[in-house]
């Protein structure tokens, strides 16, 4: 039987959000009809409401989008998110009043469809930050009817509001640059995610070897043997959820990355630019998202730095070419993110380039990742109560300046320690706009 490749926009900003999102993606996975569901990360969002709503309007909304493979019509799956919305509760009412469930059909295969009840594609989507970002982490390639040959990646990137994607670091090593040794015990670890989660961190990436300048290299046993309790710790956690964070694990090697991804993992996360030749099939065979970020020597070397007096035309170049080896690997352009390698082969002066000139690496065709956080680059220049520059630990203030600087410029990921700050400072920003 054939099924049409259908998205569906899912929010709630009544009762218990997150539960009912869940309820309402359990309910459409269980009709006959459906296959092989699939979840964007939730972003949370400001209400949109007219001016003169009342106060009580304004609550925020969760928002997510599902992709499913649909073996009826149009019509039939309408009706069943009609029906689901009814199931849990939703009233008639205003049309930006809260609801306890919202459910849009956004896009039905190739369709276009025009009815007094249903329009496919959904005619509002493109304007939609709240659409258009959970859709780019599912499908940030894939071109929607009626959108003049724009991928869901230029569609988000046109907004006039951007939202990023919050990668949330957790190091379960005993000695990377500012938080070794942190979370080596699975009480540390619960604590952490429990404030990631309160907070709607879209994404785990958990790293067992430090880059960090003088590092010492592991063996691929003592890599797995730091990573394999903290993601047996996330399976057992988020095994039976739809909605949960995605889970990354930063690893250049292809036998870690495989064992990896049998244990729930969504996206390799690749410090070295492929390295490992294997790499490609393990990522072209396990249909996971993969960040190849660009680094001259791993761990970081001061010394070797890009030699080019433009050092945002050299990455834009190296990019081109990886991307090109990938996608001609069997790769899917849109399974690729890339990471220009802030702090890894750039002088301080080069990464801040790099930063300034961000919208030039925009121009890709992938989705973009910045891993900025807490490096001495952001404190290049300042200095501390005894004269020195602030320690690692203490340069969250200097991280999430720049960190809003990049979200509102439209980079994709944004890979920080203080994820849950992060939300906090972005969400009031929101607020704001």
């Amino acid at each position: 039987m054939t099924t049409a490749r259908c998205f569906i926009g899912i929010g709630s900003n009544q009762a218990a959000r997150l539960n009912v999102l869940e309820q309402a993606a359990r309910l459409i996975a269980s009709h006959p009809a459906s296959r092989g569901l699939k979840a964007s990360p939730v972003f949370e969002n400001p209400a949109v409401v007219l001016d003169g709503a009342p106060d009580s309007w304004r609550q925020p909304f969760l928002n997510a989008v599902i992709e499913l493979h649909w073996a009826s019509s149009a019509e039939e799956l309408f009706h069943l998110l009609k029906k689901t919305e009814a199931d849990l509760g939703r009233m008639p009412g205003p049309r930006w009043a809260p609801r306890v469930i919202d459910l849009d059909l956004l896009i039905f295969a190739d369709e276009v469809l025009n009815s007094p009840h249903l329009s496919v594609p959904h005619p509002e989507m493109h304007h939609r930050d709240f659409v258009l970002t959970p859709l780019k982490h599912l499908a940030p390639a894939m071109v929607p009817p009626l959108t003049n040959r724009s991928s869901v990646l230029q569609l988000a990137r046109k907004l006039p509001r951007q939202m990023p994607l919050w990668m949330g670091i957790l190091n379960l090593t005993p000695d990377s640059f500012s938080d070794g040794g942190l979370l080596e015990q699975g009480r540390s670890l619960q604590t952490r995610l429990d404030l990631f989660e309160q907070n709607f961190v879209h994404c785990l990436d958990l790293g067992a070897e430090s880059t960090r300048p003088g590092a010492p290299a592991l063996t691929a046993s003592e890599e797995w043997q730091r990573l394999e309790p903290g993601l047996s710790c996330l399976r057992t956690r988020y095994q039976h959820r739809i909605f949960r964070p995605k889970i990354s694990v930063d690893t250049y090697r292809a036998a870690t990355a495989t064992r990896a991804l049998e244990l729930g993992c969504d996206l390799i996360n690749d410090v070295s630019g492929l390295s490992d030749p294997e790499m490609i099939n393990v990522v072209k065979n396990s249909g996971c998202d993969y960040v190849l970020m660009h680094s001259l020597t791993v761990p970081a070397d001061p010394s070797i730095t890009i030699q080019s007096d433009d050092p945002v035309v050299a990455l834009k170049r190296w990019a081109e070419f990886k991307i090109e080896q990938l996608v001609n690997g069997g790769v899917p352009i849109e399974q690729i993110i890339f990471d220009p390698g802030i702090g890894f082969g750039k002088t301080s002066r080069q990464s801040i380039e790099i930063l300034r000139r961000i919208n030039e690496l925009l121009d890709l065709p992938v989705r973009l990742l910045i891993g900025h956080s807490r490096k001495t680059f952001l404190v290049h220049g300042l200095v501390h109560g005894n004269g020195s520059p602030p320690p690692a630990r203490e340069r969250d203030p200097e991280t999430l300046a720049l960190s809003l600087r990049l979200a509102n410029q439209g980079v994709d990921i944004l890979r920080v320690h203080a994820a849950d700050l992060h939300h906090r400072a972005f969400r009031t920003l929101q607020e704001l706009q």
